[in-house]
């Protein structure tokens, strides 16, 4: 295209684009230091062995605890959409603190999952909601957001008390 006369210009070039990468770099710099004081701290492992032992005083069934993480995951999925993202900040805690109680990390995410995968479809924060509003529109000219938002709303809860009721029955039955 002509843009690059000389070399000059590859480094101009080159120092823009990192210029439009700083903000994630900063980011990027800001959380792995939040990570490294966080296992530095032992504030995960002190986390679990609190919450373990605030679950064994308080007497509840296995299967009320498992649906606790399953109203947990659903209810995170209003404010983070990355499945990813929140099992990499809840993990950490919950799997050694359900292992605590005996119950196996396999379990646990089932739980989690139970509860991520139900409402993540009416999330505002999910990246794909838009691209569900315009597909939408191609059948619904017109449809808005409130429009979406009704029309999933009665899957969503029917995915989330399944995903429940699912989840407590697994914890019952000690599968």
């Amino acid at each position: 295209t002509g843009l690059i006369r000389r070399d000059s210009d590859v480094v101009r070039y080159m120092g823009e684009s990192i210029a439009a990468m700083a903000p994630y770099i900063v980011l990027a710099f800001v959380a792995s230091h939040f990570i490294a004081m966080f296992n530095w701290s032992n504030l995960g492992a002190i986390s679990a062995i609190g919450g373990a032992d605030a679950l064994k005083s308080a007497g509840l069934p296995l299967a009320l605890i498992l649906m606790g993480v399953t109203i947990l995951g659903a209810g995170l999925d209003m404010f983070i959409a990355s499945a990813s993202a929140k099992w990499a900040a809840l993990g950490p805690v919950l799997v050694p603190m359900l292992m605590l109680l005996g119950v196996s990390p396999e379990m646990t995410t089932a739980a989690y999952r139970m509860g991520d995968s139900s409402l993540v479809i009416m999330s505002p924060m999910n990246p794909y909601f838009i691209l569900v509003l315009g597909f939408a529109q191609r059948w619904r000219p017109g449809l808005g957001v409130g429009g979406l938002l009704s029309t999933l709303l009665p899957y969503a809860i029917a995915f989330f008390v399944a995903g429940l009721a699912i989840t407590g029955i697994w914890g019952a039955l000690g599968l």
